[in-house]
């Protein structure tokens, strides 16, 4: 790719279009004069190859670049090249199909720059490209030798010449990418971390909260999708409901205006027919009166009955009376005889702790008897050894040590005699034992039987026990709960009967007394607080003031008080028993006596009046109906307080003697009303009202306690009575087989073997005897031995000795004692569980007497009930017989009775029947149109219920409503809202946009961070491959490089060679030095050359780097100023045969140079323009020619050199 034209137009000295025509393909030279304008044609090649260095254009800025730096008129310069690339091999990537590349670049104040490619615009990157694929790298140019170049290779270090090298072989751009590759890489690292610092810093805690707050609002979301579908169901099912109570209350309400119908014809039958029988009855009663007047023996006889009756009634209730004690009595026989059973367990545990400690306490007292015999003896030896003289009342023979030598001999005899006499007894125990061995081998079968049933028994009667304390009850339960029964049924029946008393005495005409039966099931008593009288309480402080209030209150006290008119009508529908008067709460207005004028009042009689409604208490559920009562009533002291009061304050008043003063002017009282004090009395029932309820409360309680531990009560009672026979049935088996020939060998067996074992302890015990015996008697030989030997010796030992058992005697003493003590109390307990099992069957004497004896009273108690209803019964049938007369009339008179009775249940009923049906339509018509209303209600708020009500109740759609719990739904719907009121305070609205915009960040983020890293981890793989690749390239360029260099330098400077090397214990990669040899002598430094021979030194490694990869185009710019005119010749000459295919633009002022180039330049300067002519010295294939032949004749020159020397 060669220059064939190049047009300038403003550029620098070029004001005007300049066209720069017939390039030669291969030298072309430009000269002129300094400051023609030559160097400018040269920068104006390299503007348009891209430079970017504008100091190498000898420019400091763009504006430099235009002609007089714009101030001439001239805004804007312009470059263009056209370019021959009829060689395709050598065509640019993606060009190959042009036959010419133009190329233009422009620029035009103020800061305006492009570049066109073929006449379209293009960027500059896109050109660099272009120039850089065929080896027209401007920016890092091997092409392109400016002024000063020489020079500043002559100043190279090895590092710089290496780097030389590298721009040759083309890893300087590769090192060039590299450093920019490492830069792009420390950018990308801060750029990952500027990401990762916004994501742990800024996006991942935002979005955590954002997350959160999205889970909430979904979850918010989802409860009012879940609210809305519940509050539909639930609408609907609404709805439904309303609808079926429509059509059911319609259906019900002509039903029974029919059966109405029917009951009111029935009613005015069964009035006539009542009517008539009322009749026949008068006429049947009229003809019976007739018939008994006749005698009165009737009477008597029927007197008789009664007097009968009642005699077999009371010998009947003291029987019962009789049989209740008896039953009691034996039963308390049971418990005495469990509790001598149990006294008998204990008294028998008793004896054997009394055995035990007698055994004991008899060791101990053995123990300590012998301890005080060796002290007494030891004293009585000491006395007879000092004065030779043993006291009175000493046991042994002699005193001293031979009466102790004499007792010791005595011992051995005895014990001896004692261990002869055991062991004839053993023997003959023995003999037993063996006789007793065989007898029981013959009733073993019988023995292993019988032990076989009683632990089998056993294991029962241990089994029943576990269960028995496993079931959850137990005797003292049983016991508490029994007696809790009794005491509160007892204290029930008793305080009933103190309030019918206290009733009868203060309310004979049961005015305190509402009994009422309940108008329908499951009525709710407590909505009737009862009597007003009786829902108020009086202190005993103003019980002086209780006759006042009744006046006050009046018959308003026995007024009736319940919660509304409704529970009024109820009861009045129902039927009383009596005229009553309702106070219901819900309808009365109590009216109070204002502040002013009760101050007023409290004024004018100080101390002497009262409202009476603060005279009583009350609960706040009646406090209306006090109110109510008492009204604006004052109670006063005395009769001129009671007339100040009422006339100035107008209000009525009652004074402490009953006298009633009204505004009105009226005066009533005198004397007192019959029901004075009843108040007061009232408090006595109001008492015992309150004791009633704890009572039946408490007795609730342990009726409850025994409903929910019946099925527990019944396990263990059925346990209970089957362990008692299993118990009864052990102790038979145990009795049985213990009076059996078994058992009773048996036990004769363990007592011969018990024998058998005393009699070995006490042979053993007697030889053991016989060896202290023995050992004592050596001891007394020995001691005496010793006392004659030395006697004050031996006097102080056994002083020391007699000292020590003092203290040993005292300290046993101590423990005699307390085991004394102990057996002593043992025994007296046991005396006193004697007496007590004494007494206790004696007691059990006297209850099975006194059982006997009210058996007898009974059986004489039941013949006198048996003789009495026998008379009873023989009176009666007198009786029948005198009536029998009259039974036509009685039994005529019943039956109209029954006839009228049941024609007045049957009017009664229908009345009862109309009212409760007048009742039942007037709620079913309000029902219905309840429902009525709520159906169209619910119609209007919630539209979609006309659509969709036709789904209502189907089985498969979300209205299915067999499988739903209204109660759970509507719990549900509750739930629901609270927890949406709690979520609604916390819930961000936004945060579904705010989330999407934070995570399409994040993802962003984290997508560029992955890709940041890919990208890193390519560079990191394309800078190994590079470091790998650039060695090779740069050995093999160094090999080149080096033999080309020593080549040109020996064609410019025959004889001699140069050379490229590393530096002495160096690599390649430190760097490279050139060495220089001049004849035979190689030059250790460059300074001991000449100016001359090092300018081609520097020339001649130029020309070497630029053959290594020959370039398309080669600028030059006066290289050959530092070399004389037969060096500058030489130059032409390797232009030609070194670089052939290549096109030369070199700018001389010698003429040695220029005047060998193919085509001549000539730059003058005219009017402040530079203007450029075109010479053409020679063809290229001639000058080709001519160097070839050159060559030739150097060659054959070089050869008789060589030749000749």
């Amino acid at each position: 790719m060669r220059i064939e034209e190049l047009v300038l137009e403003g550029f620098k000295s070029y004001p005007v279009r300049t066209q720069i025509t017939g390039w030669d393909a291969s030298f072309n030279a430009i000269t002129g004069l300094n400051g023609s304008g030559k160097s400018n044609i040269l920068d104006a090649i390299c503007f348009v190859l891209g430079i970017t260095n504008m100091s190498q254009m000898r420019a400091t800025n763009q504006q430099d670049l235009i002609y007089k730096r714009g101030q001439a008129g001239v805004t804007k310069a312009s470059v263009t090249i056209v370019f021959d690339n009829s060689e395709k091999e050598k065509s640019p990537l993606g060009f190959e199909e042009y036959k010419q590349i133009t190329v233009t670049r422009q620029i035009a104040l103020p800061n305006v720059s492009k570049f066109l490619l073929n006449g379209h615009k293009a960027p500059q990157a896109n050109v660099q490209t272009l120039f850089q694929s065929v080896q027209l790298n401007i920016n890092n140019p091997n092409f392109v030798i400016m002024q000063g170049r020489i020079t500043k290779v002559l100043n190279m270090r090895p590092p710089e010449i290496l780097g030389m090298v590298e721009e040759a072989a083309g890893t300087r751009m590769f090192e060039d990418r590299k450093d920019k590759a490492k830069k792009t890489m420390g950018k990308k690292d801060k750029k990952m971390q500027e990401i990762k610092s916004i994501l742990d810093e800024e996006i991942t805690p935002k979005l955590n909260k954002l997350r959160e707050q999205k889970r909430s609002f979904m979850a918010y979301q989802k409860s009012v999708s879940e609210l809305e579908k519940v509050n539909r169901t639930l609408h609907a099912w609404e709805w439904q409901e309303a609808h079926r109570k429509v059509v059911e209350r319609q259906t019900a309400i002509q039903e029974k205006e029919e059966e109405k119908q029917g009951k009111v014809a029935l009613k005015k039958k069964s009035v006539k027919e009542c009517e008539k029988t009322e009749k026949e009855i008068v006429a049947v009663q009229k003809q019976k009166e007739a018939e008994v007047k006749k005698g009165g023996k009737l009477k008597k006889l029927h007197d008789d009955v009664a007097e009968l009756n009642k005699a077999a009634a009371k010998l009947k209730a003291q029987a019962e009376i009789k049989t209740s004690t008896l039953n009691e009595e034996k039963k308390k026989l049971d418990e005495l005889k469990d509790e001598i059973l149990q006294s008998e367990a204990a008294l028998t545990k008793k004896r054997n702790q009394v055995e035990k400690l007698d055994v004991k306490h008899a060791k101990v007292k053995d123990t300590h008897d012998a301890l005080e015999a060796r002290l007494n003896s030891d004293e009585e030896l000491l006395q007879t050894l000092l004065t030779g003289l043993s006291s009175s009342n000493a046991k042994n023979k002699g005193g001293g040590y031979m009466g102790q030598l004499a007792d010791a001999k005595q011992k051995i005899a005895q014990g001896n005699a004692e261990e002869e006499q055991a062991k004839m007894k053993l023997t003959m125990q023995q003999n037993e034992l063996r006789s007793l061995e065989t007898k029981m081998k013959n009733h073993a079968k019988e023995a292993g039987e019988n032990m076989k049933r009683v632990e089998a028994l056993t294991k029962h009667v241990e089994e029943f026990e576990r269960k028995v304390e496993e079931c959850g009850w137990n005797t003292e339960k049983e016991a508490e709960l029994e007696k809790a029964l009794k005491q509160g049924r007892d204290n029930i029946k008793r305080l009933s009967e103190d309030r019918e008393r206290i009733t009868s005495r203060i309310d004979p005409y049961r005015k305190l007394t509402f009994d009422f039966q309940d108008p329908f099931p499951e009525f709710d008593r407590s909505k009737v607080k009862g009597v007003a009288a009786t829902l108020m309480t009086l202190d005993s402080e103003h019980h002086n003031k209780a006759t006042a209030l009744e006046i006050a209150g009046g018959g308003k006290l026995f007024n009736v008080v319940v919660e509304d008119e409704k529970v009024g009508k109820d009861l009045i529908r129902s039927g009383l028993k009596k005229r009553v008067t309702f106070i219901p709460l819900t309808k009365i207005d109590g009216r109070s006596i204002t502040p002013q004028k009760l101050r007023r009042a409290e004024e004018l009689a100080p101390n002497k009046v009262r409202t009476a409604l603060s005279l009583v208490d009350y609960g706040d559920e009646v406090a209306k109906a006090m109110a109510y009562i008492f009204g604006e009533q004052l109670i006063c002291d005395d009769p001129d307080s009671a007339k100040r009061v009422t006339f100035d304050v107008n209000v009525k008043s009652v004074t402490l003697q009953g006298d009633v003063y009204d505004p009105s002017g009226t005066l009533s009282g005198g004397a007192a009303p019959s029901s004075s004090k009843m108040l007061i009395q009232v408090q006595d029932l109001i008492g015992i009202d309150q004791k009633l309820r704890e009572v039946r409360q408490a007795l609730s309680q342990a009726a409850a306690q025994e409903q929910a531990n019946r099925d527990r009560r019944g396990t263990w009672r059925n346990l209970s009575r089957d362990l008692e026979i299993k118990q009864h049935e052990l102790k038979l088996l145990q009795e049985q087989v213990g009076g059996s020939n078994a058992s009773l060998t048996a036990t004769q067996l363990e007592q011969a073997r018990a024998n058998i074992q005393q009699l070995q302890d006490a042979i053993q015990e007697a030889v053991s005897k016989q060896k202290e015996a023995r050992d004592e008697v050596k001891k007394l030989e020995r001691d005496m031995e010793e006392f004659k030997n030395n006697k004050d010796g031996k006097t102080d030992e056994l002083k020391a000795s007699i000292q020590k058992q003092k203290v040993v005697v005292q300290k046993d003493a101590v423990t005699l004692k307390t085991h004394q003590k102990d057996l002593q109390t043992a025994k007296l307990e046991l005396d006193q569980a004697i007496g007590e099992i004494e007494a206790q069957q004696q007691s059990l004497i006297d209850a099975q007497a006194g059982i006997t004896a009210m058996q007898k009273e009974l059986s004489i108690l039941a013949d006198k009930v048996l003789a009495a209803e026998d008379e009873h019964r023989k009176a009666e049938e007198l009786l029948q017989e005198e009536m029998s007369t009259l039974n036509r009339f009685d039994k005529e008179i019943r039956e109209l009775e029954l006839v009228i009775k049941g024609k007045k249940g049957v009017i009664s009923d229908i009345d009862l029947w109309l009212v409760q049906v007048d009742h039942d339509i007037q709620t079913l018509n309000k029902d219905k149109t309840t429902a009525k209303n709520q159906v169209s209600k619910l119609e209007q708020l919630h539209t979609w219920i006309v659509d969709e009500k036709h789904q209502f109740g189907k089985e498969g759609t979300q209205y299915d409503f067999t499988n739903i719990d209204v109660q759970d739904l509507k719990q549900k719907c509750d739930d629901l809202v609270n927890r949406q009121a709690g979520m609604k305070k916390k819930l961000n609205p936004k945060v579904m946009n705010m989330i999407d915009s934070v995570e399409k960040r994040e993802t962003e983020l984290k997508k560029n961070m992955a890709t940041v890293e890919k990208d890193k981890e390519k560079i990191e793989e394309t800078i190994e491959e590079l470091d790998r690749y650039k060695r090779d390239a740069l050995q093999k360029t160094w090999e080149k490089v080096n033999a080309d260099f020593g080549g040109i330098f020996a064609e410019l400077l025959p004889s001699n060679f140069a050379k490229l090397q590393p530096p002495d214990g160096q690599d390649l990669m430190d760097g490279l030095e050139v060495k220089v040899r001049l004849g035979t002598v190689w030059k250790q430094s460059l300074t001991e050359l000449s100016g001359g021979q090092r300018s081609l030194i520097a020339l001649s490694l130029i020309m070497a780097l630029l053959q290594f990869k020959p370039a398309p185009m080669y600028i030059l710019d006066e290289i050959d100023a530092a070399l004389d005119l037969s060096h500058t010749q030489h130059i032409g000459q390797l232009f030609r045969t070194r670089f052939k295919g290549s096109q030369f633009i070199v700018v001389s002022l010698k003429e040695g140079l220029f005047t060998n180039a193919n085509v001549l330049f000539r730059a003058r300067f005219r009017d402040g323009t530079s203007i450029v002519e075109r010479t053409a010295q020679r063809s290229t294939s001639a000058l080709y020619a001519n160097g070839d032949r050159e060559d030739e004749d150097q060659r054959n020159s070089r050869r008789r050199r060589i030749a000749a020397g």
